[in-house]
């Protein structure tokens, strides 16, 4: 497989991603019983954390190597990259915020 910078495609799908771990998120705390604003404020810390996570913001280790994170997407036979970390957590106020607005 090839990579293939993309950074306008790269931020549509990261964007994609997100949303759909957002839904997700938000789907299990409400079928965990979570309601009204301590749904919406969980979801969002979730999201977060998990995205930053992901954007290779946390420090991992394995046996004192680290472990660094590199998201790309596949099209195709072609792995689509941004040249660099993604920033999924950046993205995640605004959709969270969309997310809830089609409840």
């Amino acid at each position: 497989m090839q990579l293939k910078i993309d950074s306008d495609k790269f931020d549509e799908y990261q964007k994609a991603l997100m949303r759909e771990l957002i839904e997700q998120i938000r789907f299990k705390l409400a079928a965990g019983g979570v309601t009204g604003n301590n749904l919406h404020d969980l979801t969002l810390e979730v999201a977060f954390s998990v995205a930053s996570t992901l954007d290779d913001t946390a420090k991992i280790e394995v046996e004192g190597t680290p472990v660094r994170p590199y998201i790309t997407f596949r099209e195709d036979e072609q792995l689509l990259h941004n040249d660099e970390n993604s920033y999924m957590h950046e993205h995640v106020s605004s959709l969270i915020e969309k997310v809830f607005s089609n409840e």
